[in-house]
């Protein structure tokens, strides 16, 4: 039986993805959670042996609660479950030791078949992202410069597109507002735009499909 601890501060998507499960012999959802910081206080309680969470999670966002998992928890496997474009937060989860990446529009048996290809050790990506990835190493220049992006770039550029302001952003990557600042000129400079509202529109328009 595969035990799966569903993190997610929307209760549709945790009683959904419940009662999905209920009816599949051989996954259960042992538990759900709704910020960070529940997700890591439960892992640290009961046996899990998959965490299918959302980025966008209080109090402690979704990369760094999958970074404090790898880090302290390196049994259990991560699979990122979330509506921001694929395209873009998928690799960088990925690089931070997320085992897959799964759209919330995908349909109930992809989700199965992502969390038994991660249990049997896979990593679990759509085919339509396989294939952008094919496609940017043969040369599509917006994907090349997004694949320049480290973990901690992408994370202030999405919470720099959602408005959050320098001291915001410090708070919750708990770093100090002169880093954050240094981490938006090094974005600027690898995206080559010159301000601040150039940077957040080429964040929001990263979904290509």
């Amino acid at each position: 039986m595969i035990k799966v601890l569903v993190a997610d501060n929307h209760p549709i998507i945790r009683i959904g993805l419940k009662m999905l499960f209920e009816s599949i012999a051989d996954i259960n959802v042992t538990g759900s959670v709704t910020t960070g910081i529940e997700l890591l206080d439960f892992v640290e309680r009961n046996d899990v042996d998959i965490v299918l969470t959302e980025i966008d999670l209080p109090e402690l966002n979704g990369i760094t609660a999958l970074r404090t998992l790898k880090r302290e928890f390196s049994h259990i496997k991560v699979i990122v479950f979330s509506s921001q474009p694929e395209e873009i937060y998928a690799i960088s989860t990925i690089k931070a030791g997320a085992s897959g990446y799964v759209s919330k529009a995908v349909s109930t048996q992809t989700i199965k078949d992502a969390i038994l290809k991660v249990y049997h050790g896979g990593i679990y990506i759509s085919e339509k992202l396989a294939k952008r990835l094919a496609y940017d190493e043969r040369g599509n220049k917006l994907g090349k410069l997004y694949k320049k992006l480290s973990i901690r770039e992408i994370e202030v550029l999405k919470l720099l597109s959602n408005g959050k302001r320098n001291k915001e952003i410090a708070t919750e990557l708990n770093i100090n507002e002169k880093t954050v600042s240094t981490y938006k000129a090094r974005l600027m400079r690898k995206l080559n735009v010159s301000n601040l509202v150039d940077l957040v529109n080429q964040a929001r328009h990263l979904d290509l499909s």
